[in-house]
């Protein structure tokens, strides 16, 4: 089983975002039996809170399925027991790199880095920005590279 895990500050905005649409994703490839994915946040702010508002808006709308997602906060067995950490940021990065131990096995890098042709390399907070579309578009597009990283990597 190959397990992703999305990582951004509080758990409610992007990384439950890139949870769904990943699982979306893996789901209409039918790879479920192969690859399993989940979230977490840096902060503790929001654990045990379901998405914000302006995400589940945002999955409705694009007929992905939020049903579940619960925020929780990234935990020192995360690096053991996931294949891909992703982040969404560079402030993501450093928090992960903090934490993680220096016999981890996991691919840790940013959602963007994966994706050549887009103006940023950091997909920005729709918390304080309030742009759930444009976040939409970029975690959906990462997703897909993502997507197509792992199967070159895991399952060919």
């Amino acid at each position: 089983m190959i397990k992703v895990l999305f990582v951004c500050l509080g758990n409610i905005c992007r990384s439950p975002m890139a949870e769904a649409v990943f699982r979306h994703l893996v789901e209409k490839e039918g790879l479920s039996s192969y690859i399993q994915v989940d979230s977490a946040g840096l902060g503790s702010w929001h654990v045990g809170n379901a998405p914000h508002k302006g995400t589940r808006t945002i999955l409705k709308k694009n007929n992905i399925s939020y049903d579940g997602l619960v925020a929780r906060q990234v935990k020192p067995s995360d690096f053991a027991d996931f294949d891909y950490i992703i982040a969404m940021d560079d402030e993501n990065i450093e928090g992960l790199n903090r934490l993680k131990s220096e016999n981890h096995q996991s691919y840790i890098g940013k959602l963007l880095d994966l994706v050549d042709d887009v103006e940023t390399r950091n997909v920005p907070d729709p918390y304080y920005t309030g742009n759930f579309e444009y976040v939409y578009k970029l975690i959906t597009l990462g997703c897909s590279r993502l997507l197509e990283k792992i199967k070159q990597e895991k399952l060919n």
